[in-house]
């Protein structure tokens, strides 16, 4: 292989691996939330900077290659695809920060999420597991299937946050506790979100095709005009 597709080949590696760390890191903030379990929640907190680095690492090794000055169309978007989602790695590692923050903070409580709110967690971890096994495997089909359960998610994130506010009237949950299940499931929600902008880009890169979400819901991949 040429430079260019050997420091490509290695850029990928990178970005699966980061994949894999965010995964990882997500799932333990998840966990940390459902066991209230503050060491937990504090080693996610510690694990973001090596996040961090790596991350910095991949848009540094992305330079270089464009300035290479590849002709190649597939190559090209295949570094701009790998620096995208390199960001949305990221934001999607703050985002599992911002939950086990609902964690350690002083006052926390020991009520117990609704079962939906667990099963939306899972759903989530499982979009950013595939998210990142789409890319490291450039299966365009598993970012398309990914993109069609945005809507489960919302519909998900909808329920929980009318049962929080139907709990608090009742009076059979506090303020404190509906106030972080509302911002985790809010944080969750985000998370999706940056799993389907991965997926997105898995399916330009695969096909050079558009994905278009409408208010109607998740459209066909169309042909970029010309």
């Amino acid at each position: 292989m040429g430079t260019f597709a050997t420091s490509l080949a290695e850029l990928h590696g990178s970005i699966s691996v980061q994949g894999q760390h965010v995964l990882d890191h997500l799932t333990r903030s998840v966990e940390a939330f459902f066991e209230s379990d503050q060491a937990k929640a504090r080693a996610v907190i510690a694990n973001d900077d090596s996040i961090d680095k790596l991350d910095v690492e991949i848009e540094r090794a992305a330079v270089p290659l464009l300035a290479m000055g590849s002709s190649d169309e597939h190559q090209i978007r295949s570094v701009l695809t790998i620096v995208k989602v390199n960001n949305e790695l990221e934001r999607i590692a703050d985002i599992a920060v911002n939950i086990v923050e609902q964690v350690v903070e002083p006052g926390s409580t020991t009520e117990r999420p609704p079962a939906t709110f667990r099963v939306m967690a899972n759903s989530v971890v499982g979009m950013v597991r595939d998210s990142v096994r789409s890319l490291s495997d450039s299966n365009a089909e598993l970012a398309r299937q990914v993109l069609l359960f945005d809507d489960t998610v919302d519909r998900f994130r909808n329920e929980i946050l009318l049962h929080a506010q139907e709990q608090v009237a009742l009076g059979t949950c506090s303020v404190r506790f509906a106030f972080r299940l509302t911002s985790v499931t809010k944080c969750l929600e985000r998370i999706a979100d940056h799993s389907t902008n991965i997926c997105e880009q898995v399916i330009y890169l695969q096909t050079g095709k558009i994905v278009r979400h409408r208010p109607d819901g998740w459209s066909e991949p169309e042909a970029p005009a010309s």
